[in-house]
Formats: C-alpha cells, structure tokens, sequence
C-alpha cells in the first residue's frame, strides 16, 4: 500500500464544473491512490498524511481521449498528404510491417510523450492488445484501449471482434495496477467495416459496458457511400444499432444540425482534434454547436503521425483559436472552458467519474505545473481569470514537473520514472529507420 500523502500547493485547480481557482490549496491521496480531500487548506480535515509541498500549480491529469500513440515510429510520414491518401498510401502499407514488438516500442515511446506532458489518461485505438498493456504498464500511465476492429486486407474483423469479447469475458474489462487499463472495442469507421460489423459490435459492447471508439465524418469524401444510402454516418449508427452504450466519435467534422441532435439523443461522446483535423485538412469541427446541444466533447491528439506529437496543451490553445474564428468571436471559448474539455470533459465523453478532477473518490491523478517561468510574469498576483489565461495560453507541457497517476510518481522533474527515455528512444528510433 502506498503512504497517505497531502499535496499543498499555492494553487490548485480541481477542474469542478466551474473551474475554480483554489489558492493555498491541498490535495489528500489516501493509500488507496484516490482523493479523499481537495480544497483550501484552512478548511481540511485534521489527518496524518504525509505533506510533500509543491511550488507550483497543480491540476488533474489531462485526458487525451483519442490517440493512436504507437504510431510515434511512423511520424513524419507522408505528412503533406490528405487523409485517404495518406491512409492508403502510407500508413497501411507501413502498418503491415510492424511487429508486435515495434508496437510496443512505440507505444512506450507515446506514453512517455504523453506523461512528460500531463497526460495521465489515454484512449487508444490501435492492434496488439497485449503488448500496449506491457507497454503502459511500463510507464504507469491509465488508458482505454479499443483494440482496432477494420475490414482491410491482412485483417479479419470477426475474428478481431470475438478476441476482444472473449479476452473481456475471460479476464474483465480492467487489467493493470489499480484496473488503470480498460478494455473496450475500437471499430476504425464507418467505411472501412460492413454494417453487420457495427450490428455486432454495438451489441457486443453494450452486454459488457465498454466503450466504443469510432472514427466519424473526419474527411468530406470519405464516406460518401455510406451518406448516399443512409444520408450520413450518424444516423448510419442509429439505424445499424452501434448507439445505446458508451460509444466516443473521433473528429466528427463534417455533421450536420441533425447528426448532432442524434448524437445528443443518443449520449455519444465526441473526440475533437483540431491539430490533426488541421494537418489533413479535413475541415473544423462545429465544437461549440455540439457543446449547446449537450454533447459530452473532450479533446485528443489523434496519432503521432497525423498531429505530429501527442500535446494537449497545443489542441486546447488549437481548440480555442477555431471556435472563435468559426464564431468570429474571441469569446466563443475561454481558458477554462478549454481546460475543462481537456480534463472532466474528457473523462465524461468517454462515461468516466473517476478520472479528470480532484475530487474526493477520484484516482489521483495530478499534475504540477511550474510557474517559474516568462509565461506567468505576474506569478500568482494575478486575478483567477489571469492565471487561467496564463496557464492555457502562455504555458504548455514544457512547465509540467511531476506527475502523479493513482498516488504513483511517474514523471519526477520531467523525466519519467518507470522506463528510461534514451532507451524508449533509441527502441523506437530503430524502428522508424527500418520502416524508412
């Protein structure tokens, strides 16, 4: 069991539905690895916890809701391509070659990216189930993983469909240290699997409460058989049955007024990735349409050869600058809205309360944020609003310190501590030049 500890901090922000700015603040984690207290310090309990005092701010680990982190050994490949392109010329030949041990090594690479970077949760779509688990297990980062389920040549997808039911049924929907890692079924699209497939999974996932992870509507053309029988992805979905869970829609671009309203109807949460959806020039997303029509919406990096790097501090700044642009309106989205959409946002589109705030009950997942730094010029003299806009705009993963995933340390003064990152490096650098 792990030591009760209580984090104090000058600020804390537990990411609460009003984003509120705690100063002179503390964060008790019980040996369990959950919060049992977070608030300012005059009001907390009488304990004898631990103190470990930090100089800076600290935060819930952001959660990174759509990614394909592997794919670090194939970054920068193709990179000037559109979408369809680049998936059929680049990415699913270079796929066909990879050993499960390459996608390991690159799935300790992401992680790593993404612990020195806050990233404390991620949801990944992507083959090889095994070795991505021995990978996060490694680092100590929490996921959700949806083992890839695609009709594409080399694949069979029922067969892909009956290893992550039986592996669910066999050893459960949680594995790892403190059940950090979820199972759940990664279905790639829309065009790239039959109906029946979606008929199947959908009813699959919802007999074991898992999550479904689908790309919707990322590209204008590419589901254009698919839009010309049912009229579009969305409603596709509702008349094959895919809805009623948990489902996550990746980029989901191209909606329409009617599209969002059956995502709202139906509790579908959506994954926006304004980066990638940038890089591929596949459109902007109508993020704030979806967010007044209730959909649940959180951000993610998509993978690291689409992006090109796994920063969600980049996509919250991203996320911001196209909602006011689309809205020519510079208030259309506010730092704390876009932190929100990095942490609690987050966890609820993809049906999770026990990850993205400090709140008691919650795994400890912390984040400490430097502030010695030009970004926050004025420190903490500054109004909450101030230091909220400093932190989303100015700062970035460069200031994130520690970081912290059910009470567990695994990113000490921006190294991690579980792998050694030359060596994550130097596994997955070999791979690349393989491949290239």
């Amino acid at each position: 069991m792990r030591t009760p500890v209580r984090f104090r901090a000058p600020v804390v922000l537990p990411c609460d539905p009003s984003c509120s700015v705690l100063r002179d603040a503390v964060v008790d984690v019980g040996a369990d690895g959950r919060i049992t207290y977070c608030g300012p310090r005059a009001e907390a309990p009488d304990t004898e916890f631990a103190e470990r005092t930090l100089p800076g701010i600290l935060l819930p680990g952001l959660v990174n809701i759509h990614a394909h982190s592997p794919m670090t050994v194939l970054r920068g490949m193709g990179g000037d391509l559109p979408l369809l392109r680049w998936l059929q010329e680049i990415v699913w030949p270079a796929e066909a070659k990879l050993t499960p041990a390459d996608i390991e090594a690159g799935m300790v690479l992401g992680s790593v990216e993404m612990l020195r970077g806050g990233i404390t949760t991620s949801v990944e779509q992507y083959f090889q189930t095994e070795h991505l688990v021995r990978a996060l297990t490694a680092t100590g980062q929490r996921a959700l993983l949806g083992p890839a389920v695609v009709d594409t040549p080399g694949h069979d997808w029922r067969t892909q469909l009956e290893e992550i039911s039986a592996r669910i049924d066999t050893a459960g929907r949680f594995c790892g240290a403190d059940d950090r890692i979820e199972i759940g079924y990664g279905p790639h699209a829309a065009y790239t699997l039959p109906p029946e497939a979606l008929t199947l999974i959908g009813e699959a996932a919802r007999a074991r409460d898992a999550l479904v992870l689908i790309h919707v509507a990322e590209s204008a053309a590419e589901d254009a058989v698919q839009r010309e029988r049912y009229g579009s992805v969305p409603r596709m979905l509702a008349e094959v049955g895919l809805y009623g869970g948990r489902v996550l829609a990746a980029h989901s671009v191209h909606l329409s007024d009617e599209d969002i309203a059956i995502f709202a109807e139906n509790g579908v949460g959506v994954a926006h990735c304004p980066g990638s959806n940038a890089k591929l020039a596949s459109g902007v997303a109508r993020l704030a349409d979806l967010r007044r029509a209730g959909v649940s919406v959180g951000l993610g990096t998509d993978g690291p050869a689409s992006n090109d790097d796994l920063d969600l501090w980049e996509e919250m700044r991203l996320s911001a600058l196209f909602a006011r642009l689309a809205a020519m309106d510079s208030a259309a989205l506010v730092a704390a809205d876009v932190l929100l959409l990095a942490t609690r946002g987050g966890a609820e589109a993809v049906g999770r309360d026990d990850i993205g705030a400090l709140e008691p009950g919650r795994w400890a997942d912390l984040v400490h944020v430097s502030v010695d730094d030009p970004a926050f010029t004025g420190g903490f003299d500054v109004s909450d609003e101030h230091l909220l806009a400093n932190l989303v705009w100015a700062g970035g993963q460069r200031l994130v310190r520690d970081v912290w995933v059910a009470g567990d340390q695994v990113v000490a003064d921006g190294e991690p501590t579980g792998v050694d990152r030359a060596q994550a490096q130097a596994a997955a650098g070999a791979v690349t030049r393989r491949l290239a």
